[in-house]
């Protein structure tokens, strides 16, 4: 009987170690489990932060497509231009909208136009050929409509926009891209005939920068006032809008073919650099067009006559342009309106 109670209690003994152990290496199973998962989920999470920081850094994958950039999910420099365009772009055309067109208000008002001190002559003098003037004012009407739609498509949206009507607002700016992308090979080609034609004339001379220093003698006031320094043909700051439209006219021109002929096929970082240098120098073109305008019309008492008659009053040429008219009347090719 004592054997038979000691071989049941050792057996009970050997059971209980035998569950004990069996616990137990299901709990460590378990644990080792738990932490592989844990290990595998951190890994998933640090990976799918490496990649989405890879994708916001711009960095190629692989794409079955064989467009271009396809394998690219966002490109950092098209953010990028984006930001500078609204941050910097966007002010800068308005500037040069609003606040030299301000500027020259404020100095006419106190300054007035700059008059002839003789009055007019009743004499008309030659300036301007027929071809002369059809090259500008196609030029001009380019100009000045490719500024005004390029405006609205950059700047109408935060002035325009909220206080019409969603039709209305879709009407114009689809006319407005239209009218840009049309307009556009209208100023090219007019733009290159005036460079051309023109550019014998623009040379800068020396006497040039007295012109500079007495404001070309349109100040009414002060010390400047009655000085009338010399000047050919072109005036120095006629000389200065000229180049001024050779070399921002040759940038607007190049980027706007950039940006609006499709078979190009451009990667978007030379597309991006196309947007912000045409609208630069938009914006530059802009601030001296308004300038040129203020200068040819309002501000020089008979300078508008030039453009549309192709003549100008005599003593209007000997005011502001006296070595031209000198040099025309010395060689014989002076000659007045019928």
């Amino acid at each position: 009987m004592l054997n038979a109670s000691l071989n049941k209690s050792l057996y009970s003994v050997i059971a209980l170690l035998v569950l004990v152990m069996g616990l137990g290496l299901i709990t460590s199973t378990a644990f080792a489990a738990d932490e592989q998962s844990s290990q595998q989920q951190a890994t998933t999470r640090t990976s799918d932060a490496d990649l989405w920081r890879a994708v916001k850094a711009g960095e190629s994958g692989y794409s079955t497509d064989k467009g271009l950039e396809s394998n690219v999910l966002i490109n950092v420099v098209g953010n990028e231009g984006k930001i500078a365009r609204d941050t910097y772009l966007k002010p800068a055309i308005a500037l040069a909208v609003v606040g030299v067109f301000a500027a020259f208000l404020v100095f006419y008002l106190v300054n007035g136009a700059s008059k002839l001190d003789k009055g007019f002559s009743g004499k008309m003098v030659a300036r301007w050929s027929q071809a002369d003037i059809w090259l500008h004012w196609i030029m001009a009407v380019a100009c000045l409509l490719l500024m005004v739609t390029g405006i609205l498509i950059m700047l109408g949206r935060h002035f325009l926009a909220p206080y019409i009507g969603e039709g209305l607002w879709a009407g114009i700016i689809a006319f407005s891209k239209f009218s840009h992308d049309w307009a556009g090979p209208v100023f090219i080609v007019s733009w290159l005939l005036c460079v051309i034609k023109w550019m014998p004339l623009q040379t800068f001379k020396l006497y040039d920068l007295k012109w500079f220093l007495v404001v070309g003698g349109y100040i009414n006031f002060g010390p400047f006032k009655g000085k009338h320094p010399d000047a050919g043909f072109a005036n120095a700051g006629e000389k200065m809008w000229f180049w001024t439209l050779v070399f921002f006219g040759l940038f607007v021109s190049v980027s706007g073919l950039m940006l609006v002929l499709p078979n190009l096929d451009l990667p978007r970082e030379a597309s991006m650099l196309a947007l912000l240098v045409h609208g630069v120098s938009a914006a530059i073109l802009i601030a001296f067009t308004i300038v040129h305008i203020w200068m040819a019309t309002v501000l020089s008492e008979g300078g508008m006559e030039c453009m549309v008659s192709g003549y100008c009053d005599e003593n209007w040429a000997i005011q502001h342009h006296n070595l031209w008219y000198d040099e025309i009347k010395d060689n014989g090719t002076l000659k007045y309106k019928d």
